[in-house]
């Protein structure tokens, strides 16, 4: 009987060791699908968190150029006065200078018929 005994526990000791091998493998399958999980998941939350990072720099970006934009509208606003009333002044000067040149044509007829 010692002998089947000893024959039993020889055919069952596989058995154990390989039952306790794919125990071993399942829980470390385990393991690795929890630290691969954990690793995706700061993954993503690092990529939102860059993402985030972006959209407010590009944000700032945006307010930055709208504000050089509305800085340059204005200047070129004033420079539109200025043009309009330097093109108003220069009309104004030809009108006068015409006018004086007519006059000064008018006095050279009459020193002309004096003399």
């Amino acid at each position: 009987m010692e002998r089947d005994t000893v024959v039993k526990e020889v055919v069952e000791a596989p058995k154990i060791f390989s039952h306790d091998i794919r125990t071993q493998i399942d829980e470390m399958g385990s393991q690795l699908r929890a630290e691969i999980q954990d690793t995706a998941n700061q993954l993503r939350a690092e990529m939102q968190d860059t993402a985030n990072q972006l959209r407010a720099e590009m944000q700032q970006f945006r307010a930055e150029v709208n504000e050089r934009f509305d800085r340059l509208d204005q200047k070129f606003a004033g420079l539109r006065v200025e043009l309009t009333e330097t093109q108003e002044t220069v009309h104004f000067l030809a009108s006068k200078t015409i006018q004086h040149e007519k006059k000064l044509h008018h006095l050279a007829k009459q020193l002309e018929f004096i003399r």
